[in-house]
């Protein structure tokens, strides 16, 4: 079944709840970025939770950028999603592997590390983009999704993502959820939830049971008042193009294109989103430095 993510309401109100299978996106990136399962892990769970976060906070064409960096071995991680259900992303150091924690588990917090700040970039077409910046927690990247929302947003919940790395480090399942808190919600409502949380298995392990992100709200909250208010699609997308980078090979110095025809007599661009090739012969170049050099001697 194709990846979907659910977002609803809960006990009149109380509680906004977003449950994902992100299983074929996060497969893609995993194939697209050769990633070994500790650098797996990582991305995938910084791919997901981007996914809940911008369903939660965005509309329209308004786009977010999440860059996390915790001084471990993966590196950093960067991810772009949007409120139409799509995400992008790369890490830094793809060929990374682990021992597994004390729980048999791979070591994502070990992965990621904790030395360093999580941001959140937010584009919503209006100038200049808001940035929030926060200390990781823990590098487990739920963790740190969690204290963003409280400290950059202000409002409390709670974000679980995890990923299933087989042997070969292929993905076998990938998903989470993001619950966040209304004003209005009562203590004992809060405090049942907080019970549920520490006795639901992680998200991944319900994927692999079959449990559709329907049935994963019902397992966190255990109530009949769920209200489903949207099932959207989500997916790995680039929005790549030879031209876009037409356009960014323009804005390199004349001279540097010239010596790219010169000495190499065409180039290669590679999206490090992605890692989709695009090949610009000589001809190419030549009219790409040719349209730069018009619009420079335009600008004089």
């Amino acid at each position: 079944m194709a990846d979907y993510l659910v977002k609803s309401l809960i006990d009149d109100g109380m509680f906004r709840a977003y449950v994902v299978d992100a299983t074929e996106t996060v497969a893609e990136a995993q194939q697209r970025h050769d990633t070994w399962s500790a650098a797996t892990a990582a991305l995938g769970r910084s791919l997901v939770a981007t996914l809940l976060l911008a369903s939660a906070q965005l509309k329209g064409n308004e786009k977010m950028t999440v860059k996390i960096n915790g001084g471990g071995p993966v590196g950093g991680i960067v991810v772009d999603g949007n409120a139409n259900g799509t995400v992008k992303g790369y890490i830094q150091n793809p060929h990374v592997s682990l021992p597994l924690n004390e729980k048999h588990k791979i070591d994502v917090g070990k992965a990621v590390g904790q030395d360093g700040f999580m941001q959140v970039t937010k584009d919503q077409g209006l100038g200049d983009p808001y940035t929030g910046t926060t200390q990781l927690v823990s590098g487990e990247i739920g963790d740190d999704f969690t204290y963003y929302m409280a400290q950059s947003e202000q409002i409390n919940g709670a974000v679980g993502v995890s990923v299933f790395v087989e042997p070969d480090n292929t993905v076998k399942v990938a998903g989470g959820f993001m619950i966040q808190v209304m004003p209005g919600a009562s203590e004992d409502a809060i405090a049942r939830l907080e019970t549920r949380l520490k006795a639901v298995p992680r998200v991944s392990e319900l994927l692999l049971e079959g449990q559709a992100p329907e049935e994963i709200l019902d397992l966190l909250f255990n109530t009949e008042d769920v209200q489903i208010l949207q099932k959207m699609p989500v997916a790995f997308k680039c929005d790549c193009s030879k031209d876009q980078f037409a356009k960014d090979l323009a804005s390199v110095a004349p001279a540097e294109l010239q010596a790219m025809i010169d000495e190499d007599h065409g180039a290669e661009a590679v999206c490090r989103f992605c890692g989709n090739r695009y090949q610009f012969s000589e001809a190419d170049l030549k009219e790409i430095l040719k349209t730069a050099t018009s619009q420079e001697d335009s600008n004089d």
